[in-house]
């Protein structure tokens, strides 16, 4: 238990400095997460931190996975 919440504020903390590393390091690379976290940065720093820490803090990044959220292009 106490291993979880340091982890998340090591990853908050670094959400703060950098955001899009922040959400990297808890979604994944290329995740829709990701790519608007680092595009909010590249927009405003400011925005960028907030979606940051919402993402890391509120969305839970199992879910995706489970309810097949990402459907294939082509059928």
């Amino acid at each position: 238990m106490a291993s979880e919440r340091c982890c998340l504020f090591l990853e908050i903390l670094v959400a703060i400095v950098l955001p899009p590393l922040g959400v990297f390091l808890h979604h994944g690379c290329c995740s829709l997460e990701f790519c608007i976290c680092l595009l909010l940065t590249l927009f405003g720093y400011v925005p960028g931190i907030i979606y940051a820490v919402y993402v890391i803090v509120a969305v839970d990044r199992d879910r995706h996975r489970r309810d097949e959220y990402y459907y294939p292009v082509v059928a």
